[in-house]
């Protein structure tokens, strides 16, 4: 009988950090998150945030193509109901919202990879500890497959 082979010691993984693309709004949710950035609040580093003018103007497609080039995730920090260009706003952003989970899922991609939360101009800590949240639920599923 042979002994069996002996294993190399595996190096430790890195602890998987989530890449996050935000979408905010540069007149509402955008103040929060630099008031977060201000006041040294920790989150991801892994969080990247890109600016539009209103949530409404985000397409489906964006979301999912975002994931499927290697973000784990994309949260929405939608301006709510204080969106000063459309007073449908919300609905609109639940909608888009809705339509990305389906084409998340029709890639075969969680939809739980997609978060949408209302943040105003001065909610730097609920900022904050929504993207905690979302990176530990985004751990727990694991890289996308694209990364």
């Amino acid at each position: 009988m042979t002994a069996p082979a002996a294993t190399e010691p595996q190096a430790p993984r890195e602890a998987f950090e989530p890449r996050i693309l935000v979408f905010s709004t540069n007149n509402i949710s955008d103040p929060g998150i630099d008031l977060a950035g201000s006041f040294h609040m920790h989150y991801s580093t892994g969080v990247m945030v890109m600016g539009m003018p209103c949530t409404s103007g985000i397409k489906p497609a964006w979301i999912a193509y975002a994931i499927e080039q290697g973000f784990d995730g994309v949260f929405i920090a939608s301006d709510g109901d204080e969106c000063a260009l459309l007073p449908d706003c919300a609905e609109r952003s639940s909608h888009i919202v809705a339509r990305a989970q389906e084409l998340l899922k029709a890639a075969g991609h969680a939809p739980g990879r997609l978060k949408m939360a209302a943040i105003c101009s001065v909610c730097a800590e609920p900022f904050t500890k929504h993207v905690q949240q979302f990176a530990k639920a985004l751990v727990a599923l694991g890289p996308s497959a694209a990364r």
